[in-house]
């Protein structure tokens, strides 16, 4: 099980918290003790895009940890209030200052040792027109010979280009549903 965040007080009306289960429940729960609300922390969403420009994809070095100097697809949080797709067009637009337009979801991997759910979506790049965001060094599109493997940040955007690529050559495109439940040192 992974450790649940610790909280003192309660967002809505200042009281001091507790953990326990709650009635008809089975995890423990941040519950304020004074107003009696159940404050729960779910998975964080992180959502990009596979921007692809006739044979290349756009990737982002990162500005910022986790794996700072890492290339990545352009992704991050989803925010409340936001389609997956809207956040996929959002971040892509904050991190690569490129504009995309959104053709299907590609893969989802669920990350439980983090608490994280990723989504990406294969994306057209609508112009040529991009940049590194607040979060980017560089942003660059690479062929599939040219993608820097071992300087890739994280597992998801690994697996989801080594998936696209090969079913681009293939000609067919599916959904990737998987768990990454360790963490490991190796991409």
């Amino acid at each position: 099980m992974v450790a649940i965040l610790e909280m003192k007080y309660c967002s809505s009306c200042g009281g001091a918290v507790e953990l326990r289960v709650p009635v008809d429940d089975n995890r423990p729960r941040h519950i304020c003790s004074k107003c009696g609300i159940i404050h729960y922390q779910n998975p964080r969403m992180v959502i990009g895009s596979i921007p692809v420009w006739e044979d290349k994809v756009l990737l982002c070095r990162r500005a910022i940890e986790p794996r700072y100097g890492l290339w990545t697809l352009p992704g991050g949080f989803m925010e409340n209030g936001e389609s997956t797709g809207d956040a996929a067009i959002r971040e892509t637009l904050e991190e690569a200052c490129a504009r995309i337009e959104i053709v299907d979801l590609y893969s989802m991997y669920s990350l439980p040792y983090i608490d994280q759910v990723h989504m990406l979506f294969r994306a057209r790049l609508l112009d040529l027109d991009f940049g590194p965001g607040q979060e980017s060094l560089e942003v660059r599109l690479f062929s599939e010979a040219e993608i820097p493997w071992n300087e890739l940040a994280f597992r998801p955007v690994r697996y989801s280009l080594e998936h696209y690529f090969a079913e681009r050559n293939n000609g067919t495109f599916s959904l990737h549903i998987g768990e990454l439940r360790t963490v490991t040192r190796t991409i």
